[in-house]
Parts: structure tokens; C-alpha cells; sequence
């Protein structure tokens, strides 16, 4: 069989716990972020799901001081 497990930060979509781990911010508060910016280029809605793309959330942390 072959493995075809994928580590976090080789993924394009993270749910929000994954998200947490990788950028070491709170489920809360990134619920929070979701929550407040539900258009925002790095949210995706997978039914009631919340998913975040990684890069684009990458790239709003490299553009800001605190969230």
C-alpha cells in the first residue's frame, strides 16, 4: 500500500483546528477571524464547515501586526 498522507503545512485547505496548530492562534479567536471576515479571500464554506486556504492566510499574517 502506498502512504498518501499529507503533512499540515503541505496542505491547501485547513480546517480550523489544523489552522490553530500551524499558525499557533487559537480555535477561538480564529472562529472569531472566520466569523467577522466570512467573504474574505481565505475562507471557504464547505456546508456549515469552515475551512481557511493556507497561503492566502499566510499572506494576511505577513501583511499585519495583530489579529
Amino acid at each position: 500500500m502506498k502512504d498518501t498522507s499529507i503533512t499540515i503545512n503541505e496542505k491547501y485547505l485547513l480546517t480550523i483546528k489544523e489552522a490553530s496548530t500551524l499558525f499557533s492562534i487559537g480555535e477561538k479567536k480564529l472562529r472569531q477571524v472566520v466569523r467577522e471576515n466570512p467573504s474574505a479571500d481565505f475562507v471557504l464554506m464547505n456546508g456549515s464547515k469552515y475551512l481557511i486556504k493556507r497561503k492566502q492566510f499566510e499572506s494576511l499574517l505577513d501583511s499585519t501586526d495583530a489579529i
